[in-house]
């Protein structure tokens, strides 16, 4: 079993016709590159296992799979819910200035005057822009809009400045 860091990049919303195929959510872009970061780790539970020579395809509704080891409809049924997982390592670099949110997940966070706000929870999406949760002495909601909210962001340091009123 693959150790390390691990992404969640999808997961098996349930069968897909009578032969064993699987409708996928994947939050990859595009939708279909899931299948490029094989292998993948299928957590449904505390159950967890390792699987590779999946193969699929996108369609204008939803992604498409076909697992090695699922032959039925019924085979198909019983991964409803579970979670794809892939090791961090497995994913391209990212390009200068994007960011995977799981990197960001544990940074802390502090305004450009050195006030600390707390650590990086998690963050979502809006209609209008990303969201980053900031858990501290309290929960901060800051839009992740680089150049106006988020000044820098520094791995190296595990922190990120942003431009923000510590009493809001």
């Amino acid at each position: 079993m693959t150790n390390g860091r691990r992404i969640l990049l999808g997961r098996v919303a349930g069968a897909f016709g009578v032969r064993g195929e699987i409708k996928l959510f994947s939050w990859t872009e595009p939708r279909d590159a899931l299948f490029r970061y094989q292998p993948w780790i299928l957590r449904s539970g505390e159950s967890e296992r390792e699987i590779t020579g999946v193969s699929g395809r996108d369609t204008t509704k939803t992604v498409i799979a076909r697992f090695p080891d699922v032959e039925t409809r019924e085979q198909a049924e019983a991964l409803a819910g579970t979670e794809i997982w892939v090791p961090r390592d497995r994913l391209p670099p990212p390009a200068p200035g994007e960011y995977y949110w799981a990197d960001l997940e544990g940074l802390a966070v502090e305004t450009t005057e050195g006030v600390p706000l707390g650590k990086v929870s998690h963050l979502f999406e809006t209609g209008a822009n990303d969201v980053m949760v900031v858990e501290g002495e309290r929960k901060r909601l800051l839009p992740f809009v680089t150049g106006q909210y988020i000044v820098s962001v520094d791995f190296e340091a595990g922190r990120i400045v942003v431009d923000w009123d510590p009493d809001f």
